[in-house]
């Protein structure tokens, strides 16, 4: 049994194997902690396997996990479908909406015409089945990267999503959670590309205000976090800067972020859920990597860079992908992440 958390460090469940529950979240339903992500068991960068569908954990101390099976297995039989293995799907989140009793699960889809877009799917318990009832869907027209659902108080939800190289949209959810309304609002327009767009949006709320929490765009390459606050759902969101000023290698300690838990019972502790992607490449060089992807997309930069030797996404192993989490301290309102070897969520106030 674990008694504590070890960022980085290989973390197996209840059954002694270890957890895939990659770019995901936590829910709390009925006293009970929810962990679900993308399975990447399979995923070894040459069988062509980007996924093995969505998987969940159970806990009551979130420190030692039960593996409660793939909630949304891959469609093995329909080469065309969003959820075949080879379909580059990311990111899982799940909101329960109260109105409609119906637990609300978004995927983005990396489609091979290059384009992002959605699919939608819903379920009666957090541990499905799931029923696919969108597919196919670029919110406001757009095509939609990586991304976040949160939901008020009152119920209404809203999704944080990166338009594809370009900006961040806060766009409002349809009262039953599997469209957008039509409303939405611009955030951290970065007109160069990647690595200087966001992604990763991890939002959370605290004391009446909202944060965002995203990593630039060097795909599975760890890169420098980045903390926004405002004072509404919709902003406008001030940049407060690096969310782990202490780590001289500027990649956030070998990880993205996926999403932000509050703990429950806890007065101020939350913790920032993250993905060591590539535990085997921690010699990447982010400082030459944001020099290669600038030379890329801004024909005008004429600096010298040392060719980092580029592999692609689907050419990495994320079936050995890590997790790195970690408690978010706060300078006033600013948020910072600190390294811990090893730490407890029964230590904090």
């Amino acid at each position: 049994m674990y008694h504590a958390f070890h960022p980085g460090e290989v973390w197996l469940d209840t059954d002694g194997k270890p957890i895939h529950a990659h770019g995901g979240s936590i829910l709390t339903v009925d006293g009970v902690y929810y962990w679900y992500g993308e399975n990447k068991e399979h995923t070894d960068g040459k069988n062509g396997i980007w996924h093995w569908g969505v998987r969940c954990y159970a806990s009551r101390d979130l420190y030692n996990w039960e593996d409660k099976g793939l909630i949304i297995p891959p469609n093995l039989e329909d080469a065309s479908s969003p959820l075949h293995p080879t379909s580059m799907m990311d990111r899982p989140h799940i909101l329960y909406n109260a109105r409609t009793r119906k637990y609300v699960c978004w995927l983005k889809i990396m489609e091979k015409d290059g384009g992002q877009a959605s699919t939608i799917l819903t379920a009666d318990h957090v541990l499905g089945p799931y029923t696919i009832v969108r597919t196919g869907l670029y919110p406001l027209g757009m095509s939609a990267g990586d991304f976040d659902l949160a939901a008020a108080p009152d119920g209404k939800a809203y999704y944080y999503f990166e338009r594809v190289h370009s900006e961040t949209i806060c766009a409002d959810l349809t009262e039953d959670y599997t469209n957008v309304t039509g409303f939405y609002s611009t955030h951290f327009p970065h007109h160069i590309g990647p690595p200087f767009v966001r992604e990763a949006t991890a939002h959370f709320a605290r004391r009446g205000k909202h944060y965002l929490l995203t990593s630039g765009t060097t795909g599975y390459k760890p890169n420098p976090s980045e903390a926004a606050l405002a004072e509404t759902w919709h902003g406008p969101y001030t940049v407060l800067g690096n969310l782990h000023p202490g780590d001289p290698t500027d990649t956030s300690f070998h990880s993205q972020i996926s999403s932000v838990f509050q703990v429950p019972g806890k007065r101020d502790l939350y913790i920032a859920l993250a993905d060591r992607w590539i535990p085997d490449h921690m010699e990447w060089d982010y400082h030459e990597y944001r020099k290669f992807f600038r030379k890329a997309f801004d024909p005008t930069f004429d600096d010298t860079y040392t060719d980092p030797g580029w592999i692609g996404d689907t050419e990495l192993d994320t079936s050995q992908a890590r997790y790195v989490w970690l408690p978010i301290r706060f300078e006033g309102e600013r948020p910072i992440v600190d390294w811990l070897e090893e730490w407890r969520w029964e230590d904090y106030q």
